[in-house]
C-alpha cells in the first residue's frame, strides 16, 4: 500500500504500528500542511477513545490494559517531543472553553502526555482514568460515547 513506510507488530500485544509517509494517493494520507495542533484536534474529534503518549510510556501501557480489560481498544498516538506542546495547547484550549485555569507551561507540558480523551473530552492521565474507573463512572461514559454496549448503567 502506497504511503506506508514501515509495518511492525507491537511487542505488548496491543496492535500494529504503522509509520506513514506523506502521500495523497493513500486513504491513510497525512496532510503535511496540517499543523500539529490541528491534527491533534482532528484526531480527538474523529476517535471516541484516544490516548496521546510519549514513546515507551509505561503509563500509556497501563491505560491501554485497563481499557482493553473493559473491552475498549483505544486509538493510541505516540507524539514526538516537538508535538507534546501541541497537545498542551489542545488541552489549554479545551480548559479555557470549560473553565479557565492558569498553570506554568512546564508543568502543563509534563502533564500533557499521556492523556486520554473520551468522546472528545480530556479525561487526563493515568491517575484520572483510574479514578474514573474506581468511582464507577468510566463504563457509563464509554457506553455513552458508543464504544461499549451490553452494560447496564
Amino acid at each position: 500500500m502506497q504511503g506506508i513506510r514501515r509495518f511492525r507488530t507491537l511487542t505488548d500485544g496491543g496492535g500494529v504500528r504503522l509509520e506513514l509517509t506523506p502521500s495523497t494517493a493513500s486513504p491513510l494520507a497525512i496532510d503535511v500542511a496540517e499543523s500539529a495542533e490541528v491534527r491533534i484536534q482532528r484526531l480527538i474529534s474523529e476517535n471516541p477513545v484516544i490516548i496521546f503518549s510519549r514513546a515507551a510510556c509505561c503509563m500509556c501501557h497501563v491505560m491501554k490494559r485497563l481499557l482493553s480489560t473493559i473491552g475498549v481498544h483505544p486509538t493510541v498516538i505516540e507524539l514526538d517531543d516537538d508535538e507534546i506542546g501541541a497537545l498542551t495547547a489542545a488541552a489549554a484550549a479545551e480548559s479555557s472553553d470549560s473553565s479557565a485555569s492558569s498553570s506554568s507551561s512546564s508543568s502543563a507540558a509534563a502533564a500533557a502526555a499521556p492523556a486520554v480523551f473520551i468522546g472528545g473530552t480530556r479525561v487526563g492521565g493515568l491517575e484520572s482514568l483510574v479514578a474514573l474507573h474506581l468511582s464507577g463512572h468510566l463504563v457509563p461514559r464509554l457506553v455513552e460515547v458508543g464504544v461499549l454496549s451490553g452494560y447496564d448503567n
